[in-house]
């Protein structure tokens, strides 16, 4: 696997010296002014890794996503190698980020969100009859939204080999950065007629196929209990389902044999706000990969399709 063997989990390391931090914050800037690709690798790095202030030490929310998103910089522009640790646990934040290690870990959001609140789109209304062709024009044309999308595709290309977690960390800077009316536009577009452009146009702004099409597809089952071992899927979907599936979370929570004993109709969706910012919180997450209950014993089927329904049915919205 592409990342076996490495581990650069951020933290405080007293022994990188001052040489080196200084060549790596050399590299960090040329990296951040470049137009091949690694500005918007590194801008992923920067919101994967979500840097935290402890004291005197950085530590990365997500550590297993960190060290797999700075393992893709340094495959993908192997000079900051040496920037790095591949022999224990711990790393120099300061060699990677130097006095950006004691910002506001929202700095790089902040700085987005300020670059949108300029967008024309942030003004304008969420209509609920948008096609995704209509979207994704109007975000074309509009600058801020047109970059946005343009550092997002980059990463997620059809026209090179995909990497879905690389992908779905672009997919959720993109979305959770935006103005929440701009991602209900994009988020809930659809095609209304069989038009090839639309399609093609749904895909790009829903992350497929790279960030949601695992082959072969994962039951849903599998899916839940991945996320659950995720500290910020886990986190996603336990506010998804308070907001949206208040019902079933009050009923059972996380009771198993609980759920299997629910239907359809007996699981009212609350499609407010909340629950709409929620759900598109998971985007970019394993939530939002596209999964099945084919080839599971028959015990499982009624919880898989529970699952499946609480993830990807349409109802709450629609």
């Amino acid at each position: 696997s592409l990342y076996s063997g490495f581990s650069v989990l951020f933290m405080y390391f007293t022994s990188i010296s001052t040489a080196q931090t200084t060549d790596c914050l050399h590299l960090r800037e040329q990296c951040i002014n470049a137009a091949n690709g690694c500005d918007s690798v590194w801008k992923i790095v920067e919101d994967i890794c979500n840097i935290s202030v402890l004291g005197n030490r950085c530590k990365a929310e997500d550590t297993i996503g960190c060290n797999r998103i700075i393992q893709v910089l340094v495959d993908e522009y192997p000079e900051f190698k040496n920037c790095v640790c591949t022999t224990d646990d711990f790393c120099s934040i300061t060699t990677l980020l130097g006095k950006h290690c004691s910002i506001d870990k929202d700095n790089i959001s902040t700085e987005t969100k300020l670059q949108w609140s300029l967008s024309a789109l942030s003004k304008q209304a969420h209509t609920a009859n948008g096609t995704c062709l209509d979207v994704n024009k109007d975000c074309v044309e509009d600058e801020v939204c047109n970059k946005q999308l343009s550092l997002y595709l980059k990463v997620c290309s059809v026209n090179k080999k995909c990497n879905m977690e690389e992908c779905q960390a672009a997919i959720r800077f993109f979305y959770q950065n935006m103005p929440f009316e701009v991602a209900q536009m994009m988020t809930f577009c659809d095609c209304i007629q069989p038009d090839e452009s639309c399609h093609r146009a749904r895909e790009l702004l829903h992350g497929k196929p790279c960030a949601v099409t695992a082959v072969p597809p994962p039951s849903c089952l599998s899916v839940i209990h991945m996320c659950e071992e995720n500290e910020l899927c886990r986190k996603k979907y336990t506010t998804f389902r308070s907001k949206c599936w208040r019902h079933v979370t009050k009923k059972c929570y996380n009771d198993e044999a609980c759920l299997e004993t629910l239907i359809k109709g007996d699981m009212p969706c609350s499609a407010n706000a909340d629950c709409k910012a929620a759900y598109i919180s998971n985007w970019g997450t394993m939530l939002r990969v596209e999964c099945t209950c084919q080839n599971l014993p028959p015990a499982e089927q009624p919880l898989c399709k529970l699952f499946h329904h609480i993830l990807h049915s349409k109802s709450c919205f629609s």
